[in-house]
Order: structure tokens, then sequence, then C-alpha cells
């Protein structure tokens, strides 16, 4: 694996050279920033009050880096994935206070998924830079290690492994997308047996460009698919749970990190806009049952004569690069970011 290895570690040496240069830069005031003046967002039935200080925490006794996906169990405690090696699962309460913690001691845990199995909570975690995804209890037990595909021989040795997300169908099946790897998604069944591969690098229809996020999209319970991130095409894909692809949903001017469903909503966090790469142009999206967006939450979406979305573009007032969104009961939103000066997840207030 030592191919796999060396990618992983020029993939997280490439990434930390662009969080310094971004943040000394913010520093210099050489590129704009976040305002960090307004207080609340959206309009209409998605107006939320946005708490900087939900997370009731020191941020010197406890570090994060980057802050990369949420999730909250059944007992509404929200478990943050962050990719500090000493503190890589914060678990909060519904007030911001810390209720436990405990670490892979990973510099790159990345995506965290909440599942079920026999009556019992779990969450898949991905490791990006050390290839691996692996299954835990919620008190921080390692359950299980997914095989590696070159293993399994379905990659070559030279190819690239770096998965970024899982996503859990109703039957258990887990899908692996490598994102910063050969851009693959990977179907095993709930025993770990690798069942199909999909998908790929590519410009084609049914192939993908950053497959960073994948989430099980639920809302027609008869028909189950996949939605997964092409995040350099500025689009989310469609595919059914077989991988055979359905269509794309076009977000221009936007680069989803990974879809997730809630409700009859698909809540979006926006890495950057207007451009790949673009320092400090992350908001929050959300499509409603159509799949057009319905709402922006630091930002804006723009429309042509014929109501097709144009552009999703940043209106720098509260986020610097959003990598992950979560819901709760009250529909609330907690926002979590990458390469935002390590702050904790904020809370959106939803405004009735």
């Amino acid at each position: 694996m030592l191919i796999q290895r060396l990618h992983g570690k020029a993939t997280e040496w490439a990434g930390n050279v662009y969080i310094t240069a971004i943040q000394l830069f913010s520093r210099m005031r050489w590129i704009r920033t976040p305002e960090y003046d307004t207080d609340v967002l959206g309009e209409g039935q998605y107006r939320y009050r946005l708490d900087r200080q939900w997370c009731q925490t020191d941020a010197q006794s406890l570090q994060v880096n980057n802050c990369h996906e949420m999730v909250i169990d059944s007992k509404n405690r929200l478990y943050l994935l962050t990719d500090n090696p000493k503190n890589n699962i914060i678990i909060f309460n519904r007030t911001g206070h810390v209720e436990g913690k405990w670490t892979l001691n990973s510099s790159g845990a990345h995506g965290l998924t909440l599942a079920v199995e026999n009556g019992k909570e779990v969450l898949w975690i991905c490791d990006p830079y050390n290839p691996r995804v692996m299954k835990f209890s919620l008190s921080g037990d390692l359950l299980k290690i997914l095989p590696n595909p070159a293993d399994a021989g379905i990659y070559s040795r030279s190819m690239p492994y770096a998965p970024t997300q899982t996503a859990v169908a109703p039957n258990g099946d887990i899908y692996v997308a490598d994102g910063y790897g050969s851009q693959h998604i990977l179907q095993f069944d709930n025993g770990g047996n690798l069942v199909r591969v999909f998908g790929g690098k590519g410009k084609e229809r049914d192939k993908l460009d950053f497959a960073h996020g994948i989430a099980v999209d639920t809302r027609d319970p008869e028909h189950p698919i996949l939605l997964v991130t092409s995040r350099k095409a500025s689009c989310l894909k469609r595919f059914s749970l077989d991988g055979e692809y359905l269509n794309d949903i076009p977000l221009p001017g936007g680069f989803p990190c990974r879809p997730v469903v809630h409700g009859q909503n698909i809540l979006l966090g926006l890495c950057w806009s207007g451009k790949h790469l673009k320092a400090n142009s992350g908001f929050v999206a959300l499509l409603d049952k159509n799949n057009r967006v319905c709402a922006t939450l630091g930002g804006t979406a723009k429309f042509d004569e014929s109501g097709n979305l144009t552009d999703l573009v940043s209106d720098f007032s509260s986020f610097c690069h959003v990598h992950d969104v979560c819901a709760d009961g009250d529909d609330n939103l907690y926002v979590c970011q990458w390469n935002a000066g390590k702050v904790y997840p904020y809370l959106l207030k939803r405004m009735k």
C-alpha cells in the first residue's frame, strides 16, 4: 500500500499548505474574509438566528483543527469529527456542553456516518490519508475495518485510494466514496463483502470529479437512491442503489462537500462558491423536494428568466469554508467548517 500512503501524505501536505496560505492571507487582509456582521440568515420559512458561541467549551483545552462532519444520535447528542489527533470525536449535548470525547489518533479523520445495526447505533469513519474505512461503537470501540480495494483485487497497486465518506442503505449495504483517490463508489454488503464498484474519474455523465460526499436519499421510501457529490463539477449525481446513473442536480458556482437529507430537504455545505478554491467563499444551501435551491444561508442563488439556477455566490457575511450541515429534530441546523481558524460548530436556530 506504499502508493496509497504516499498519495495520502501528498494530499495531506497539499491541504495543509493551502490552509496555511489562506489563513495568512486572511490575517493580512490580502483576500476577502467574512464580515461576521449578520445574526439572521435566510428568508421566509427558512430563517435562522446564528449563534457562533453555541459550543460551551474552552478552545485551548479541547482543541480542534478542521471540523469535518457531524451526526446526531437517538439521545440528541451531537458527534463532531475533527482532524485533531487528540480529539477526533467530541460529543455535545443540545445546549452545547461537552459530554465526552475519544480519538483515533488520526490527522485525517474525515467522513462520519451514523447507522443502526441490530438495534444499536454505530459510526462509520473515513481516513483518506491513512486509507481506511472503520466502524466504531458510539463510545469509540473499533468494530470493523472494510477491505482495501487493492487487497480485494479491484484496484491495482498503483491506484490511489483515499476514502472521504460513507452512506448506509436501508438493507445495511455500505457505500464508500473514494473522493480523494480514484473517484469510485465501492459498495459493500453489511458483512463487509465487496458487491460492486462504479463511478470513477471522468467527464462522462456516470463519472465523477471529486466524489467527496455520498448519502442515501430515502425521501421516496419505495425508491431510495444515492446522492453523490461531484464537487469539482459543481453538481450532485443521482444513482440507483445498484450503481446505475440516473441524472445530475446542477449546482453552478457551488462546490458541495456532502448532501444531507432532512425531511423533504437536502442540506448542502458549500466549501467554496463562485469558482473552485475561492478562499472564504463557503455557505449553506438548501434544496426542496424537487431538488431546486429553496434557501441560501450566507450566500445568494441567482436564476435566469426561466427560473433555472445560474450561479451560487457567497455574500461573505458568516462563513469561511462550510464542510457539513446537520439538523436536529426541531429543524435547527449545525454548521461546521474546514479551514476557518479552528472554530467550533455554529448553531443556526430556526425562527418560527
